[in-house]
């Protein structure tokens, strides 16, 4: 290859590199909707700082589930800040199909969970995977929302900015018609299919458009979420939300009987 074409092809190569980058970055942001009148506000992590995006409650966008068809689960792999080298995909068969037990324990105690393999098999089996494989030891829930809207605790994500993940991401599984009520263990998101591992615990009634996957509920430690939601924000940003100044450090997640 002449010397020119060589440089005509790095030169193809790095902006495609670039664009990549860019793409990958603003699959990582991971962001909950607040719905009001009509409004939804969108706090998207981006780099060191927020971002704000308002959007309309009643927008048109695709809210297909894609859940696991002919029994597989597409897991697809992507540029994530704090993706361990080597983690792999879960399996695209669903290991479980049922309920699953399984347990959080933090810092400031423990919160049991039942995963809902029947209505989400990919968001389950990707949950009990990064469990599994102790994904989650030693990382902290980096977001509380105490507002009247939202009542929740987000985690799992291991760098704890809120734009970290695996190093993979799956669609939306049992979203038509959902509802973000006391107890709701729920995928966060950036969009459609961007999940990966951060997930919220909502310990209030919540107001949310019904874009995040349910896949389990809340069976133990719903003191403890009151608790940490009682010590309130540290430093909350412009939205109301930030990291809770009780800092719920998870110490390790177990799937029951695993």
């Amino acid at each position: 290859m002449a010397a020119k074409d060589r440089k005509k092809e790095l030169a193809r190569q790095r902006y495609e590199r670039q664009q990549a980058r860019r793409q990958a970055e603003a699959a990582r942001a991971r962001r909950v909707k607040i719905v009001g009148a009509g409004v939804a506000v969108a706090v998207i992590a981006v780099g060191g700082g927020v971002a704000y995006a308002m959007t309309r409650s009643d927008d048109k966008k695709d809210k297909k589930d894609t859940t696991a068809a002919a029994g597989a689960c597409t897991y697809t792999r992507a540029e994530e800040k704090g993706a361990p080298k080597n983690l792999g995909t879960p399996p695209a068969k669903p290991v479980h199909t049922g309920p699953v037990q399984a347990t959080i324990k933090t810092a400031q105690g423990d919160v049991g969970l039942e995963l809902d393999g029947a209505k989400a098999p990919c968001a389950t089996n990707s949950f009990a995977f990064l469990a599994e494989k102790g994904f989650w030891k030693n990382t902290f829930c980096h977001r509380l929302s105490t507002g009247e809207g939202l009542k929740m605790l987000q985690c799992g994500d291991p760098t704890g900015t809120g734009q970290g993940g695996p190093g993979y991401q799956f669609g939306n599984e049992n979203t038509e018609g959902a509802t973000y009520k006391k107890g709701t263990l729920a995928m966060a998101n950036a969009g459609p299919g961007t999940n990966g591992s951060q997930f919220f615990l909502v310990y209030g009634d919540s107001q949310l458009s019904p874009d995040y996957t349910v896949f389990g509920k809340i069976t133990k430690g719903m003191d403890v979420l009151e608790k940490v939601a009682a010590g309130g924000i540290d430093k909350p940003g412009p939205d109301g939300t930030g990291a809770p100044k009780k800092k719920v450090t998870i110490q390790d997640v177990s799937i029951v009987g695993k």
